[in-house]
């Protein structure tokens, strides 16, 4: 017995059941009669606890400091420290999924654009649907907010089809002053040289076999699939598109990025955020035929 609270349990149990007073059982025991009266004068963690635990169940790929930025959204501003210890004693641990290789040597830094809409970023991610069919999903990014521009679902997505979300893109935001991808065939296609040369927009493209080059939008797919893609059962396309919208909605105006402060990328880019808590954007359902594993 070490911890007080041990020895005040072996005092307890020897004024119980063999009936000695309180000052034997102390000697016996080992420990002072003022440690036995002692009565935490900490503040009920209650509420704490339980919004903790609801985030965490809502965000179970969140760790405790992006736990932290979403409770004091909503005016609990917890010490770090006792944050920490009341997300172990919750038993709250992200599960670590498995690694994978990695790149040695030193790797020079990507350089940060100085405003938002100069640079964007291109990546696909593909998944499957239940019924076993795969589809492609596009992904936008803009490399000074982190903000996810575009998410396309589809079964095929050729450079036309690129090319074409581009130019919606640009209607909607302006034209950027470079965009950074891969050499995949989609985005090495006459049509996008076509359309970079018609737009006059700067098409850079990385390495092969460096992804850390386009680093921004890698960075993002690892967040799209571990946050979104590995926790739903997308039943048909247009359920994969509705949650993916949801998702991209959640991601810029709710999701507190980590190195923006915690601020979200709608903060960074000048746009309104959500003012009410964040909501379940995503869920893992066990039988293939029931719901949408969405909840908004």
């Amino acid at each position: 017995m070490v911890t007080p609270g041990a020895k005040r349990d072996a005092v307890a149990h020897a004024r119980e059941h063999h009936g000695l007073s309180e000052r034997r059982a102390c000697n016996l025991v080992g420990v002072s009669r003022r440690v036995i009266r002692y009565r935490s004068a900490r503040p009920d963690d209650g509420p704490l606890r339980q919004r903790l635990r609801e985030l965490a169940g809502e965000r179970r790929r969140f760790g405790y400091r992006r736990l932290g930025y979403l409770l004091a959204r909503e005016g609990m501003t917890p010490n770090h420290k006792k944050l920490l210890r009341i997300y172990r004693e919750e038993n709250l641990r992200v599960r670590r999924r498995g690694g994978r290789k990695r790149a040695l040597g030193t790797r020079a830094p990507m350089m940060l654009p100085d405003g938002p809409n100069q640079r964007w970023s291109l990546g696909f991610v593909s998944d499957t649907l239940t019924c076993s069919r795969r589809f492609r999903i596009l992904c936008v990014v803009d490399d000074y907010t982190r903000e996810c521009l575009a998410l396309v679902a589809d079964t095929s997505l050729s450079g036309v089809r690129v090319a074409r979300e581009l130019t919606r893109l640009i209607g909607l935001r302006g034209k950027p002053h470079t965009v950074v991808s891969d050499n995949g065939t989609e985005l090495t296609s006459s049509a996008i040289l076509r359309w970079s040369q018609e737009r006059r927009v700067e098409w850079h493209y990385i390495a092969p076999g460096k992804p850390m080059q386009n680093g921004f939008v890698e960075s993002f797919n690892g967040r799209l699939r571990d946050e979104c893609l590995n926790e739903t059962l997308f039943t048909s396309l247009a359920h994969a598109r509705f949650v993916l919208d949801a998702w991209r909605h959640d991601y810029n105006h709710v999701r507190p990025h980590s190195k923006l402060g915690g601020k979200t990328p709608a903060e960074i880019a000048g746009q309104p955020v959500w003012e009410q808590a964040p909501r379940q954007v995503a869920t893992t359902s066990n039988n293939h035929n029931e719901g949408t594993g969405l909840y908004l």
